[in-house]
């Protein structure tokens, strides 16, 4: 199989998963629809979640539809597939100066996880934020070899 192939299908893939689960997590019970958070909090989220859909759905058609120029489609796709991922770690470098951190103790709670006795609280945003970045720097590798 053609490795340009499989580096647009995994792309693909990866948009679904990053609009899929902005969706469900942004949407649920800890976020818009948590009766704690303001109001303008919850508009924000879902504002934001429906913008992600938006932009996944784009990025997934530069990818698939058939036609000239897929290689700066493809890269292109990638580049607003890292957006996000990018804007994710400005907020987390600035969250100082907004007072903001990453749950709620009524959100998503952070996942515990012993490590030879010590016990360690990882947030989960955090890890799938670089592992979409770790996936979407080797989907790059693929596509370019």
């Amino acid at each position: 199989m053609d490795h340009r192939l499989i580096a647009r299908g995994l792309l693909t893939c990866l948009c679904t998963i990053q609009a899929l689960v902005t969706l469900a997590i942004d949407l649920g019970r800890t976020h818009a629809t948590n009766p704690l958070w303001a109001r303008h909090a919850r508009f924000h989220v879902v504002w934001q979640s429906i913008g992600t859909l938006l932009l996944c759905a784009f990025e997934v058609a530069l990818v698939c539809w058939p036609g000239s120029q897929s290689e700066e489609r493809f890269y292109l796709a990638v580049g607003l597939t890292l957006l996000p991922l990018l804007a994710f770690l400005v907020a987390l470098a600035g969250m100082k100066m907004y007072g903001g951190a990453l749950s709620d103790p009524n959100g998503m709670p952070r996942a515990r996880v012993p490590v030879f006795g010590a016990v360690y609280y990882v947030d989960m945003n955090v890890v799938a934020v670089a592992a979409a970045l770790f996936v979407l720097g080797g989907i790059t590798i693929i596509y370019g070899h």
